[in-house]
């Protein structure tokens, strides 16, 4: 028989778990109709390993008047047929145990054949004629060509279930076409449990069955069944069923069928599998290019631009309030905060880290169409960057993975932005000596109008005037008055260079700062679904070169 080689047991089951490892990863993402007929493997084998392998269900399988039935009793020597296998008009399987039929039935309840169709293939009349065929269950199934379509269901299901197939076919209609299309051509990959036997070869002639064999073994070479064996046999010569029977003999006594089955199905499940999985994907799947792309998309939409001249301004307002003229000081303060403006506060507490719940919402305006739309096009960028090596079939996925939170995102980006530190919570040392210095210059000025008030009242009451040195010929009173006003102001033209380039230098900060927020947000409601679903093609294309070997 074709497939002489052993199939390990331990290894089949290996390819087994990953075949089920490579289900449970891209389920998820895959569509359901692709994955059928592995689910059904998987159920199925798992199902057929862990009954008894000490039996071996072989199936005879044909079109109607093929002699399957005559077939089926030649091979069991006994009258079978009359008891419960009349065709066409029957829609079940039959099936005959060799040796004891208990241990077969639980089998045989999975197959789906009813009780009242087994028969069991054990006498002592035989002797040892038939032990060599002990552990055989034979079927025999309802014709594939019948004209009841439930007949051809039950062929189709349990074609799925058996260990080994015989096609029986006749002379008159060995090359049918729905007998190649639309079935032996769909098992090429288990050449190692099929069996063709041209049935009533004792009708033609020796030369004539030669032909017939030679072109049925061209047709199963089209088919991709080149490898699998093909045998002349009648029910009606006994002598030629020699080579079927000893076929048989050997399957039985090796216990290789049920695993050469599913080697053959993991193989036919395989290869369609290994269309959706092609090359590794990128290791910068997701490059700096499209996150950046992505980063700018979320930064105008979360306002970031607005925040950033916001910080700016607040600098520029909370210096000239720590840094101006000490009288005008308090006029400043009564102007809003342009970042508490916004529902900003440039001092998150430690729960806003821990709690993103309870951080305020931000006054900031919401995204406009334009800036919706160009959110919209960086998502799908991400998707279509990192679907660009994969298969067709998972671009669906990873568009949809990229998208998955897309709705969370203005929640996310406003609480990002609120939560992000801008640094402008410490005020830099300069402003309090700046602002001592003002103090120290009003204070002088006061103190000069002091003196310069006292010595009139003075001078009005008639009283001995007080002692004004001079500073040059600048009475003292007055260089304090003057001094102290003009190097006030000139403290506060030397300063206002300074500030200036302190808010540049804010808004700076501030923008890097939110944009790493913004980027978070990115990577955490984009590019991680899409990295998740990568890990799957990646881990799924491990499984699946386990399940090809």
């Amino acid at each position: 028989m074709a497939g002489d080689e052993r199939v390990d047991a331990e290894r089949l089951v290996v390819r087994l778990e990953a075949l089920s490892r490579f289900l449970r990863l891209v389920d998820p993402h895959l569509p359901d109709s692709d994955l059928v007929a592995a689910h059904t493997l998987v159920e199925r084998a798992g199902n057929r390993l862990s009954l008894s392998r000490d039996h071996t269900v072989v199936a005879l399988a044909g079109s109607t008047g093929s002699g399957k039935s005559s077939l089926f009793n030649a091979l069991a020597r006994l009258k079978l047929s009359p008891v419960g296998v009349r065709r066409p008009t029957t829609g079940v399987a039959h099936a005959c145990v060799w040796g004891p039929l208990e241990p077969a039935n639980r089998l045989l309840d999975w197959v789906g054949v009813l009780p009242r169709h087994r028969f069991m293939r054990e006498s002592a009349l035989d002797g040892d004629d038939e032990a060599s065929m002990r552990g055989l269950v034979l079927l025999d199934l309802p014709d594939f060509d019948s004209v009841e379509r439930g007949h051809r269901l039950e062929v189709d299901r349990l074609l799925g279930l058996v260990d080994l197939i015989v096609w029986v076919v006749d002379p008159q209609k060995y090359g049918d076409r729905i007998l190649h299309q639309a079935y032996l051509s769909q098992f090429r990959s288990h050449a190692a449990v099929t069996v063709v036997v041209l049935n009533q070869a004792d009708r033609l002639s020796t030369q004539d069955t030669v032909l017939v064999l030679e072109d049925l073994k061209r047709l199963l070479t089209e088919d991709g069944l080149g490898e699998a064996p093909v045998l002349a046999t009648s029910a009606k010569q006994p002598g030629m069923l020699n080579e079927l029977r000893g076929s048989l003999e050997t399957t039985v006594a090796e216990r290789q069928a049920a695993l050469r089955r599913v080697a053959g199905d993991l193989d036919a499940v395989g290869d369609p599998l290994t269309a959706m999985i092609g090359p590794p994907a990128a290791e910068d799947e997701v490059d700096r290019a499209t996150v950046r792309q992505l980063t700018d998309a979320l930064a105008a939409s979360a306002g970031v631009g607005a925040v950033a001249d916001a910080s700016a301004a607040a600098y520029r307002h909370r210096a000239a309030a720590a840094t101006g003229w000490p009288l005008t000081r308090g006029l400043r303060r009564l102007r809003p905060d342009p970042l508490r403006r916004l529902h900003l506060d440039d001092k998150p507490t430690e729960t806003d880290a821990i709690s993103q719940e309870i951080v305020p919402r931000t006054s900031l305006p919401e995204a406009d169409a334009a800036q919706k739309s160009a959110v919209g096009l960086a998502v799908r960028a991400v998707s279509s960057r990192a679907a660009a090596p994969l298969p067709e079939v998972w671009k669906p996925a990873l568009a949809n993975a990229a998208r998955s939170r897309a709705a969370d995102l203005p929640d996310a980006l406003d609480r990002a932005v609120g939560r992000t530190e801008l640094g402008l919570a410490k005020a830099p040392l300069w402003w309090r000596a700046v602002g001592g210095l003002h103090w120290l210059f009003l204070a002088a000025a006061i103190f000069g109008l002091g003196w310069l008030a006292a010595g009139y009242v003075l001078r009005i009451l008639g009283l001995p005037e007080l002692d004004n040195p001079e500073v040059g010929i600048v009475p003292l009173p007055t260089v304090l008055l003057v001094g102290g006003l003009l190097l006030g102001v000139l403290l506060w033209l030397v300063t206002r260079p300074l500030v200036e380039w302190g808010s540049r230098r804010a808004r700076k900060r501030a923008e890097q700062r939110l944009r790493a927020s913004v980027s978070e947000v990115g990577r955490e409601y984009v590019v991680a679904p899409v990295r998740e679903v990568l890990n799957a093609y990646a881990q799924a294309r491990e499984a699946l070169t386990t399940v090809r070997s």
